[in-house]
């Protein structure tokens, strides 16, 4: 099950204490200080790797905390760091302060790091702190604590195309039409309630990342239906395909098409000019062209029209969505 948002309750290491020693040889029974200093404590990291595709293995486990630097040790030796924990993350992992809300970093690309909890740092040994008047010191530093931090990790879809549209759309259909994508298909609302990212192969050398999101409905972007869970993945895809159902003869492709763009422009006027393209779903007898015919019409714009399960106008589509993603044909919506 793909799973894209989790807390996590982050301590990083707490740095090894200082040592209080003195030299004692055969020929120095009374040697100056010597207490070496403390191992800083490790530290928590996140990472951002495109072999993880989800959160959901980091989420089993919510909380997470780093081993404490080694203690200073005599004859000057400064005690071990500890080893930093490495979690990976998907890319596309937005990292959010859970107290104050705000968003840390966006991991958006592969490799980044983020360092959320540093660890603490070691204290200084006895041997610091010798002066001319104060020869034998006789204390040390502990080591400092290490930053702790609760936080939420949001994963939002990295997709060249994300799929739109009102639930029953046809988009998990389209998915599974185009790709190795087995979304759950059914007749019903609200099929799709996790997102669904399928690789579809355009021609002989290239391809497309396709997202199939769950279905938007009115009052999305007050936060119904799944609201703002939807849109987020959506702010992340290149180009949208807005997909129509024109089979249904009780409902009005128009006002359908109508109610998915006034929810993508009430949460962001930059989606809003994302460009799109608009496709005509289940486009398969008179009827259901005559409507793609009429929505056309109303829209003033290009609509393609296709039939998943016949597989009709599926290859030029994704001809057409791979140059609309490569900027060749990229006109915003307006």
């Amino acid at each position: 099950m793909f799973r894209d948002e989790c807390s996590l309750e982050l301590i990083a290491g707490k740095g090894g204490d200082g040592l209080v020693s003195f030299r004692r040889e055969k020929y120095a029974p009374r040697g100056g200080p010597d207490g070496g200093d403390g191992g800083k404590g490790g530290s928590i990291v996140l990472r951002a790797t495109t072999g993880v595709s989800s959160l959901l293995s980091i989420a089993r486990k919510p909380r997470y905390k780093a081993r404490s630097g080694e203690p200073g040790g005599p004859n000057q030796r400064s005690g071990h760091a500890a080893s930093d924990v490495i979690l990976e993350v998907p890319v596309g992992t937005q990292v959010i302060d859970a107290e104050r809300g705000h968003v840390l970093r966006d991991l958006a690309s592969d490799g980044l790091e983020l360092e959320i909890c540093r660890g603490g740092k070691g204290g200084r040994g006895n041997m610091n702190f010798a002066t001319p008047v104060h020869q034998t010191p006789r204390y040390a530093e502990p080591g400092r604590p290490g930053e702790r931090r609760t936080v939420r990790l949001e994963l939002k879809i990295m997709a060249e195309a994300g799929l739109v549209g009102l639930p029953n759309a046809g988009k998990s259909t389209f998915l599974s039409a185009v790709s190795r994508a087995r979304p759950k298909i059914a007749d019903y609302p609200f099929t799709t309630l996790e997102p669904h990212v399928g690789i579809a192969a355009v021609g002989d050398h290239d391809t497309l990342v396709i997202a199939d999101l769950p279905g938007l409905i009115e009052g999305a972007a007050a936060g119904a239906g799944l609201g703002h869970r939807f849109l987020k993945h959506v702010e992340r895809c290149r180009v949208l395909l807005h997909l129509v159902d024109c089979s249904n003869p009780d409902e009005d492709p128009a006002t359908a098409f109508g109610v998915i763009e006034a929810e993508l422009a009430r949460y962001s006027s930059e989606l809003a000019a994302r460009p799109r393209i608009v496709v005509a779903t289940k486009v398969e007898g008179d009827e259901a062209h005559a409507r793609a015919d009429a929505l056309e019409a109303a829209l003033g714009v290009t609509v393609r029209r296709i039939s998943s399960v016949r597989h009709d106008g599926l290859g030029e589509l994704l001809e057409a969505t791979r140059q609309a993603v490569r900027g060749v044909v990229a006109e915003p919506w307006a």
